[in-house]
């Protein structure tokens, strides 16, 4: 091959390529360019090797070696040392103007009919509106990015009311009873309940075998629901789950008398963390046992009710999600396989002693959540 970009080194810069590649030290590319030149040099009691020798003995490709050359014919050695590519300048596409109207109609509703904006509307919605004469959707996916915006993702929140003085009062009363020391007299007990949709398959799945993973059918029969009723103990690390057809006051109503008669007959009262749900008062036990039974039961309990859309202080419901992602995140068809199965689930949490670390403090909600309380103290 013959080479259009002749290398020829002063003495100068020989003895200090030498050098360079001798102590090996500096980037892996920079001593590779440097023997590049070392052995391309045409001078004086120089090697003058072929691009072809010099690939065989360095391993390099006959494109970095015409690159090299090139580089220091037109710019010098230390050009040809270092790959750096002339600073480019872009225009910008979207003007500061433009990137703010696009920045707010993101966080606008959709238009009517799509769920949510995408790139492709948001772009059209631009030059409709005459912002901009025309855009990629590439531009817009920037400047979203840019300014952190995903118009693709949600999320579900609980969101109290500002400056409620019930919501407070209720949260701090929920914080204060989660201070409390271990009891055994006093056990405190977290208790919600789930609903869980019934699924059977119509097609036999097949199972994994290497390199191909499990299949399941996309059809499927639903065959009804169930209702879960979940209790923990925070401080003991125990949890149990009780399944039943429905939801209602009288099923409500079991699940306490068995918390109270079966699971803590000990217990001289049982601190009772509820979600606020019509079903969860002892009116519930009134309506599903006589009065003197529904007053005992009533007298074991101490309720504790947390705040509307304050759900998430009920630590059941953090052993609620933990459940339905190692267990009820799949096909289960009936009632008496979801039993066996949270069965299962519940004596492995309980055998290996699962519990939630609870750190929000009344101190941390005065901080943190300072605009749900009342400012207007007098």
């Amino acid at each position: 091959m013959s080479k259009r970009y002749l290398v020829t080194l002063t003495e100068d810069e020989r003895a200090a390529l030498g050098q360079r590649v001798a102590t090996g030290r500096g980037p892996a590319r920079e001593l590779t360019h440097a023997r590049i030149l070392l052995k391309a040099d045409e001078g004086a009691r120089a090697p003058a090797w072929t691009d072809e020798q010099i690939a065989t003995a360095l391993d390099v490709s006959l494109s970095t070696i015409s690159r090299v050359r090139q580089r220091f014919v037109e710019e010098g050695v230390e050009a040809a040392l270092n790959r750096r590519w002339p600073r480019r300048e872009y225009r910008r596409k979207l003007d500061g103007e433009q990137e703010a109207h696009l920045v707010a109609l993101a966080c606008t509703p959709p238009p009517l009919g799509p769920r949510r904006w995408t790139l492709r509307l948001l772009a059209g919605k631009l030059v409709e509106l005459r912002y901009i004469d025309g855009v990629s959707y590439e531009t817009v996916r920037q400047v979203l990015n840019k300014n952190q915006l995903k118009p693709w993702l949600t999320r579900r929140w609980c969101i109290p009311p500002k400056a409620n003085a019930e919501f407070v009062w209720r949260m701090e009363d929920i914080l204060g009873v989660y201070t409390r020391p271990y009891d055994p007299k006093h056990p405190l007990i977290c208790l919600d309940e789930v609903s869980k949709q019934l699924i059977g398959e119509t097609r036999c799945p097949r199972p994994m075998q290497p390199g191909r993973p499990a299949r399941y059918d996309y059809e499927y029969e639903r065959h009804g629901t169930a209702n879960l009723f979940l209790w923990c103990e925070p401080l003991q690390g125990r949890r149990h789950v009780t399944v039943t057809e429905r939801r209602t006051r009288i099923d409500w109503a079991h699940v306490i008398k068995d918390l109270v008669d079966v699971y803590y007959p000990q217990a001289e009262r049982i601190v009772l963390v509820l979600d606020n749900l019509n079903t969860h008062t002892p009116g519930s036990l009134y309506e599903a046992f006589p009065p003197a039974e529904a007053k005992r039961l009533t007298n074991k309990l101490e309720i504790h009710y947390t705040p509307k859309h304050g759900s998430w202080l009920n630590i059941a419901e953090i052993e609620l999600s933990t459940m339905a992602g190692q267990c009820l995140d799949r096909r289960i068809p009936d009632r008496a396989t979801l039993e066996r199965e949270v069965a299962g689930w519940e004596a492995e949490r309980n055998a290996l002693g699962g519990s939630v670390n609870w750190q929000f403090t009344t101190e941390d909600a005065r901080l943190k959540l300072e605009g749900l309380y009342p400012s207007n103290h007098g």
